[in-house]
């Protein structure tokens, strides 16, 4: 099949709405920046706060990227097709998140500590559960917002906090390898995927009336 055939097909039409294919090339560019921030932090002596770029912000990007690709620009359409958008909807988030964890995975590189490639994928599947569930609660364009709140807010209020439970409600600060944080992180993750592919983003057009149903 002709790329332009492949554009008009059901596949290319729902790429194109939203806008996958600019967003596939930015993910591509957060990447670079994660690797070559991971590079550039590990050729010079580890001062304090050296792997924030890659740990948090390279994440915190890539999660702002796939949520402004879950805008629908015809939420009308979507709720009132034949087939059900939840498959649509499940499928676009699992494979952007999994595309995005190419970042994490090429940050650190030679010998580097592995719990700084952990602790990023782990932010990463954490703040894509925020952002994937931000689009269902105030729509896709602002889902980034609650993502950057709640990772800044975290990192203001865990300082020097000890105890079991930090290691819960702080994940997006701790080391790679605890448990307690993945399982947060991970919760995040399946409930926020969980409600975008059951209710979709919330409607921002003007003329999108009545209740937030889903598709």
């Amino acid at each position: 099949m002709s790329p332009h055939r492949l554009a008009l097909t059901g596949i290319g039409l729902y790429a194109r709405s939203r806008t996958l294919p600019l967003t596939l090339a930015l993910l591509a560019g957060t990447c670079a920046f994660a690797a070559e921030a991971a590079h550039r932090t590990d050729d010079v002596q580890r001062a304090p706060g050296w792997s924030a770029p890659v740990v948090a912000l390279a994440p915190l990007l890539a999660a702002a990227l796939i949520g402004a690709s879950l805008y629908a620009p015809s939420e009308e359409l979507d709720r009132t097709a034949v087939r059900p958008w939840w498959p649509r909807r499940l499928v676009h988030l699992l494979a952007l998140s999994v595309l995005a964890c190419a970042p994490p995975a090429l940050s650190v590189p030679g010998d580097g500590p592995a719990f700084v490639a952990a602790a990023s994928l782990r932010t990463l599947l954490g703040c894509v559960g925020v952002t994937a569930a931000a689009a269902v609660l105030v729509g896709a364009r602002l889902s980034w917002l609650p993502a950057f709140c709640c990772v800044g807010a975290v990192h203001l209020a865990s300082g020097g906090v000890r105890g079991w439970a930090v290691t819960v409600w702080a994940w997006p600060t701790r080391p790679g390898q605890e448990a307690g944080a993945w399982l947060a992180a991970g919760a995040v993750f399946v409930l926020g995927t969980a409600l975008h592919a059951a209710l979709g983003p919330r409607p921002e057009s003007p003329r999108a009336q009545g209740p937030h149903r889903p598709s």
